[in-house]
């Protein structure tokens, strides 16, 4: 059985377009960077940390695999994580107008062997945005549980000029690097 160690609903409907089976496990994890944790170490980490955290759940952890994956978003080296509130969603969104950034989304797959994560690294530019934009897209409610506070296959997308990378990466799950660990660890796509 495999098993999602998360209750995003843009993972699951990811996860489900592999055309595997899975089940969903809720758990939390501390998010909070340590000191010096470079932004790549972060997104590892927790992608780790929340499969630890899944097979933690189960009667026979070994018997399963554990997929969780963590994204994390960058501009100018720093990791700018989920806004508090619609006031800094809106700051958020501000400063990623008119540039680039860089997003980080790690996966993680845990087993009898072991735990292995593979990190899908993508290039988001974004136009100029209109601070009154911003304030609407943030009272939306929309960017209030997302890194970099904004979410890609959302109403945001009007905001994306460029991407390089993974799309399904920005939205949370990159769907290769997931299917490359599956794949390791046996499973048939």
């Amino acid at each position: 059985m495999i098993y999602l160690a998360s209750q995003s609903p843009r993972r699951r409907t990811l996860l489900a377009q592999l055309g595997v089976g899975f089940e969903t496990l809720d758990v939390a994890i501390d998010e909070t960077p340590q000191a010096g944790e470079t932004p790549d170490a972060l997104a590892r980490r927790l992608a780790a940390g929340k499969v630890l955290a899944g097979r933690a759940c189960l009667d026979d952890a070994d018997a399963h695999l554990v997929l969780g994956a963590d994204t994390v978003v960058v501009l100018d080296g720093e990791s700018l994580g989920k806004p508090r509130d619609g006031d800094d969603a809106a700051r958020l969104l501000m400063r990623l107008s008119g540039r680039c950034h860089q997003v980080l989304s790690a996966v993680a797959l845990a087993s009898a062997d072991g735990t292995r994560v593979r990190l899908s690294r993508s290039r988001v530019c974004f136009r100029e945005l209109a601070r009154p934009e911003c304030e609407a897209y943030a009272a939306s409610g929309e960017p209030l549980d997302k890194a970099g506070a904004y979410a890609i296959q959302g109403r945001a997308a009007a905001f994306v000029r460029e991407l390089h990378g993974s799309y399904s990466g920005v939205v949370g799950l990159p769907l290769y690097e997931t299917a490359e660990l599956l794949r390791e660890a046996g499973v048939s796509l």
